[in-house]
This record gives structure tokens, C-alpha cells and sequence, in this order.
């Protein structure tokens, strides 16, 4: 039987690094932001839904969806986002759902499903445990801000766009504090696979 984790945390958290360990171990990850660019690619059907929502101004000369010029104007109203979020959902579970099924047929010992808005979405009910990456809020700002060149206010538009990180990692079933070094962070990863059989 597949063991299904569930890995969330906040924007800036250190996700990605958790998933590039999972799948240097040889562990197969579902990632939803890969599902999200996916099922917005011209041809698709979120990609017709969120330009009939948001506009031919959203695209590219190339006819793409402009992901940093959505993300300015979704990330600048709520009720905007919302919309988003509305319309590209439906699309990216089904995704995460299709590569999962074809992972259980695999007869893959373990797979990890990454998705960011796990508990905003209710996927928490869809896997056998919920590993959060934990940084404290101020870390996670200036990690952010860093990263994609925000600024503070930008920044924290964005992580209150998401449910709080305190808020997750008090629903987790595991955590994994990435606050220290990666190698800090790998450490407890394979504690955590070695503890658990894998």
C-alpha cells in the first residue's frame, strides 16, 4: 500500500528544497505549482477559463498566460484572487489526482503530493499524513522579499494570501523547521524517513 504525505507550508517556506530531497531519495512528488503552470498552458481548459475571467491583457505576445502580471493583479485584490483561485482549482486537483492515481498503480512504496494551499483546499483528507515546513514569520518575509525581488508590503501581500504558517503547522502531523541550514533540514528528513521505514 502507498503511503500518501501531504507537504505544505508557507510562500518562501522551503518546500521546494523538502521536495528536491524526497526526490533525491528516490521518492516520486507530485507538485501542484508544476500542475498550476500545466493546466494554464495555451489549449487548456483553466488557460480559456482565466482568460474569459481576467482578459486578453493577461497574456503574453507569445499568447501565455503572464503568471508574474496575474500574480500583480490577483495579489492586489482579494476578491480578484478569489476568482482565481475559483477558477484554477477544479483544474489543478484534477491534475494532482490523475498523477497520484498513476503513482498508487506504480506501486510506489511512498509519494509526496506538494501543494502549497493543501489546507485552503481540503486536501488534508486525501493523504495518511501532513508534513509542513516551518519557518517563523519573519524569515518567511525576508525570504520572500529576497527570492522574487518584492517589496516588504508586496511581500507580505502575498503571505497573507495564504493560511497562516503557525496556523499549519499547529494542524501538521509532522514538522520540519527550516530555519537553520539545509543540511540541518536534510538531517531531519531522514530521521523522519528512517524512522518511518523508508
Amino acid at each position: 500500500m502507498t503511503f500518501i504525505l501531504g507537504l505544505t507550508g508557507g510562500i518562501a517556506t522551503g518546500k521546494s528544497t523538502v521536495s528536491r530531497f524526497f526526490e533525491s531519495q528516490g521518492i516520486p512528488v507530485v507538485d501542484a505549482d508544476k500542475g498550476a503552470r500545466l493546466v494554464m498552458e495555451p489549449g487548456q481548459a483553466a488557460y480559456h477559463a482565466v482568460v474569459k475571467a481576467f482578459g486578453q491583457e493577461i497574456l503574453t505576445e507569445d499568447g501565455a498566460v503572464d503568471r508574474t502580471g496575474l500574480g500583480a493583479i490577483v495579489f492586489n485584490d482579494p476578491a480578484k484572487l478569489s476568482k482565481l483561485n475559483e477558477t484554477v482549482h477544479s483544474h489543478v486537483l484534477n491534475w494532482i489526482r490523475d498523477e497520484k492515481s498513476k503513482l498508487i498503480k506504480a506501486d510506489h512504496s511512498m509519494i509526496v503530493l506538494d501543494i502549497p494551499l493543501l489546507y485552503e483546499i481540503g486536501l488534508e483528507s486525501e493523504v495518511d499524513a501532513v508534513m509542513v515546513v516551518y519557518v517563523d514569520p519573519q524569515t518567511q518575509l525576508k525570504r520572500l522579499m529576497k527570492r522574487d525581488g518584492l517589496s516588504d508590503r508586496d511581500a507580505q501581500k502575498r503571505i497573507d494570501a495564504q493560511k497562516s504558517i503557525d496556523i499549519k503547522a499547529e494542524k501538521a502531523d509532522v514538522i520540519i523547521d527550516n530555519r537553520g541550514s539545509i543540511e540541518e533540514t536534510e538531517d531531519q528528513l531522514r530521521t523522519w524517513l528512517d524512522y518511518n521505514g523508508y
